[in-house]
């Protein structure tokens, strides 16, 4: 799909059944990167919001700077699908514990690369560091406080099929 602006992507679905990332009569020059890095409209860079999120018994909270529409990425490997998890993937710089890392256990399978983090108390994993981008963490898009949350769009991702997938999900972004 390509808008008047240049910009081309896939069609995306939305909570709020929103599908378009950019208006198709777009007269600013854009550009616009996949499954949650952060995007640029003109030379002005798109302002983060502190979201705060935490798991369900509260002994784990944390705070991320994402943009106030999120792009959650949905996989369907085996754990993700399982548990629901839902992706923002942030660079280590956009996230802090603010309190709790004496209640998190830690689970690895497979490569062991990734560190499923959940609360030792209620069993929720509200963020982990991925095997995709071992510099960062996935952030529980379900876990986060709505308040600060304008728009939530999913994007599908085989994650059954990850080797031949997880070029898709690019680098982290490098600014912020």
């Amino acid at each position: 799909m390509a808008s008047s602006c240049g910009l081309t992507g896939t069609i995306r679905s939305s909570v709020d059944s929103s599908s378009v990332c950019c208006n198709s009569k777009c007269q600013v020059s854009c550009e616009f990167s996949p499954m949650g890095q952060s995007r640029r409209i003109s030379k002005f860079e798109v302002q983060f919001v502190k979201h705060s999120g935490g798991c369900h018994c509260g002994r784990v909270k944390f705070e991320v700077e994402a943009e106030a529409e999120i792009e959650a990425v949905e996989c369907n490997c085996s754990i993700c699908s399982k548990s629901g998890f839902l992706h923002l993937i942030v660079p280590k710089s956009r996230f802090t514990l603010v309190q709790g890392s004496e209640s998190l256990s830690t689970y690895t399978f497979n490569t062991g690369v990734a560190k499923h983090l959940f609360c030792k108390m209620c069993g929720v994993k509200s963020f982990y560091i991925p095997r995709s981008h071992p510099d960062g963490y996935s952030v529980n898009v379900r876990c986060l406080e709505p308040a600060t949350i304008r728009k939530t769009t999913i994007i599908p991702f085989d994650g059954k099929n990850w080797e031949a997938n997880a070029v898709k999900l690019g680098p982290l972004p490098t600014k912020g």
